[in-house]
């Protein structure tokens, strides 16, 4: 198989049935038969590799797994129904009473409650640094400390930290170094390069692209992951075969989709750099990004989310919403269409302003997911948005 990224996501696939069929077929079956008792006995035994049952592994959530291992350099790895069980279910998998997690605080909002309100249930605690804090990251590892996570870029402020700085924290440590990858998908950046062991999606997003199906993966070491699958297998948390059918297509452009978006994305990001309405914007390839040596260091490309600042607070961003046209108006990211949230009033809305400014959501903070319409008309309806 080439080792190029393209090729590998068009032509790793299941091997071809007895009808000889170009593309991967649907198979929306629950179980699987054996021969005779002896190969029943083996494969429930695990001495023989095979489909048992489609909560444990299926045809076509295999083939997407497979196209993900080989996209992000990893050794093996699991799909889940959303990218937060895939999430929970690794550090469920991972984790025992007691023990503790060290993680930047610019997480997405699920995963924040994941550990502020459910694993301190089971006497698992978290302490967080800030993405300008990496140098006190050492200071909060404990005896009981055993994952090091971090998103970068961070939803929804597009901070970027420096993956190959903190890979060498967690190797010093010996801690398992987990990165969410989700906003730069494996054509952008592989985080395992940098010294992660384990790399967590929401396939929901950019991996699927058109804002159809829901789906999560994790991939990285096989000991890592063997512990994951067997969590997995018994908890439930599967990806349907029909998600991971849709899913693995998506995979085949990828690489066209994320050019794209990712060039529509930086066009706008300049746009909004000139607009006088606009006091703030953040892109990882923009020279005025913070971390902009690094996102180049690290980064293919800047990606497809924009956030940006509007003067005037909550009802300036309220207002903008309300004047948007073509844009939609959605809490997904990574579509085909152009999407702008305003968290402040909507995704962190719950949260205490102390808790927002925390991870960098002022109140007239704006995230864009670029699409893939005429970027021309992308422009065009954010700059009447904000007349």
């Amino acid at each position: 198989m080439s080792k190029h990224f393209e090729t590998s996501a068009i032509r790793n696939q299941t091997e071809r049935s007895q009808f000889s069929e170009h593309s991967t077929p649907l198979y929306l079956t629950s179980s699987f038969v054996f021969d005779d008792a002896e190969e029943m006995r083996a494969s429930f035994s695990e001495e023989k590799q095979r489909n048992l049952y489609s909560r444990f592994t299926n045809p076509n959530t295999s083939e997407f797994v497979d196209k993900v291992v080989a996209m992000e350099g990893a050794e093996t790895g699991y799909a889940f129904a959303t990218g937060m069980s895939a999430i929970f279910s690794s550090f469920a998998a991972l984790l025992n009473a007691g023990d503790h997690v060290v993680s930047c605080r610019s997480v997405f909002g699920s995963t924040h409650s994941m550990f502020t309100k459910y694993l301190p249930k089971w006497n698992i605690e978290t302490s967080y640094f800030k993405v300008n804090e990496v140098d006190i990251v050492e200071s909060l590892i404990q005896e009981n400390t055993k994952i090091l996570y971090i998103e970068t870029p961070t939803n929804p402020a597009v901070d970027i930290l420096d993956l190959a700085l903190i890979g060498q924290i967690a190797k010093k440590h010996n801690l398992i170094f987990i990165v969410d990858n989700c906003f730069a998908t494996p054509y952008v950046q592989q985080p395992i390069k940098f010294g992660a062991d384990l790399v967590i999606h929401s396939a929901t997003k950019l991996m699927d692209g058109q804002g159809r199906v829901l789906g999560g993966v994790t991939v990285g070491s096989k000991d890592l992951i063997r512990e994951i699958y067997l969590f997995a297998r018994n908890t439930g948390p599967a990806m349907s075969p029909f998600n991971a059918w849709v899913l693995s297509k998506s995979l085949e452009t990828l690489a066209l989709r994320v050019e794209k978006h990712a060039e529509n994305a930086l066009k706008v990001a300049q746009f909004l750099e000139e607009n006088e309405q606009v006091s703030l914007v953040k892109y990882p390839f923009l020279k005025s990004h913070p971390q902009y040596e690094i996102a180049k260091k690290q980064m293919k490309l800047g990606g497809n989310i924009v956030a940006f600042e509007i003067k005037g607070g909550v009802e300036a961003g309220r207002n903008f919403l309300n004047k948007i046209k073509m844009c939609s108006l959605s809490a997904n990211l990574g579509d085909t269409r152009t999407i702008v949230t305003h968290p402040s009033s909507t995704t962190h809305g719950r949260l205490s302003e102390e808790d927002r400014l925390e991870v960098g959501i002022t109140d007239g903070l704006v995230r864009v997911s670029v699409g893939l319409e005429n970027v021309k008309d992308i422009i065009d309806d954010l700059k009447q948005a904000l007349q």
